[in-house]
């Protein structure tokens, strides 16, 4: 728990949800014990359980109206759901049995909770047609995958909420493919050519549907997680998200003055301060991670006094690390929150 309290906002912090291992009550166990308020525990995902348990599928399970099974090439749309897509059901079902279990046994529980789902863009370029093909490449299936999904987190967050009653719910949209797919990079099925960019307008209006969607479904706060490189900011807030989520070792001095101008608007920024590519290394220092944001915090003429709106996270998942190392970053994190309110205490 952080140890500075002044009842003004404070810096916090939280993780992406790729989780080491695959057992579901020692993931929770351990990241509601390290993230107590006022950070931000999460659901964790923990891919290592295979089929069904990876982001992709996690989330494709809970599309409404349409069904996905795993074919050589990779998750693909069907007629009808397969055994894939009811493992990936069961297998969520089980973590929230497990967080409504741990989460009862807990004196004082955290008083919000993250979940974490694959955003409308990245399901496209994941998921396969048919054909083979990804859903990207044909703008129907784009459009009927964000309906799709902005019809079926509803039920997802309700199952969440009673699983932790009276915590506020907070989504992190992953958009690991925004860049590419707005530069149009992602290679077709035979990687010989690229698919056609979508239009920066549709990509807008495909999160303002789910974020939509999800403050509606009772989501207190929506952010949108996309790498550093081309990061599409002015978007992401276009789109009515609360919040953006991103890497700092690569921002550009126009991205962070867009970070500033979000800031100003109310807005949150989750800040991917700590490198995690390198399991064995050695986390930063606390202090060294506040200074990676109080300085062009400081250059941007942000004044100390609105570092609440930051909230700390590795710059990625944490499922290739053991849960020594992964229990390790959650720590150095919030020791980095401590630092940095200190600094907005002066």
């Amino acid at each position: 728990m952080s140890g500075t309290d002044t009842g003004a906002a404070q810096v916090t912090a939280t993780a992406h949800g790729p989780w080491p291992g695959t057992d579901p009550l020692e993931a929770a166990r351990i990241i509601r014990g390290e993230l107590g308020a006022p950070h931000l525990p999460f659901l964790a995902e923990l891919p290592s359980r295979g089929v069904g348990s990876d982001a992709l599928g996690r989330t494709a399970a809970l599309l409404e109206g349409l069904a996905v099974d795993v074919q050589p090439h990779g998750w693909r749309l069907v007629d009808r759901p397969g055994r894939d897509a009811r493992r990936a059901r069961s297998a969520l079902a089980t973590d929230i049995n497990v967080l409504a279990d741990v989460a009862g046994t807990e004196t004082v529980s955290a008083d919000a909770l993250k979940i974490q789902l694959r955003g409308p863009l990245s399901l496209a370029a994941g998921l396969h047609l048919h054909s083979g093909e990804r859903a990207l490449l044909d703008h129907g299936a784009r459009r009927d995958l964000a309906e799709s999904l902005a019809a079926g987190v509803g039920a997802h967050l309700r199952a969440v909420a009673a699983a932790v009653p009276g915590a506020r719910l907070v989504v992190q949209l992953e958009e690991p493919d925004a860049a590419a797919v707005l530069a149009g990079t992602i290679p077709t099925a035979s990687g010989y050519r690229t698919l056609r960019a979508v239009a920066g307008s549709e990509v807008t209006e495909s999160w303002r549907l789910v974020v939509d969607a999800l403050h509606a479904a009772g989501a207190e706060e929506v952010v949108i997680a996309v790498p550093e490189v081309e990061a599409p900011i002015e978007r992401i807030l276009g789109a009515g998200a609360d919040g953006i989520a991103v890497p700092l070792r690569a921002l550009t001095s126009r991205q962070w003055e867009h970070l500033a101008g979000a800031v100003e608007s109310g807005r949150k920024i989750w800040a991917g301060v700590l490198p995690v590519e390198d399991p064995a290394a050695e986390p930063a220092s606390a202090r060294t991670l506040a200074e990676a944001l109080w300085r062009p915090w400081r250059q941007l003429g942000l004044p100390a006094s609105s570092l609440g709106a930051v909230r700390l996270t590795p710059a990625g998942g944490l499922a290739g690390h053991s849960p020594a190392s992964a229990t390790r970053v959650l720590a150095r994190l919030t020791h980095a929150a401590d630092a940095l309110n200190q600094i907005a205490l002066g």
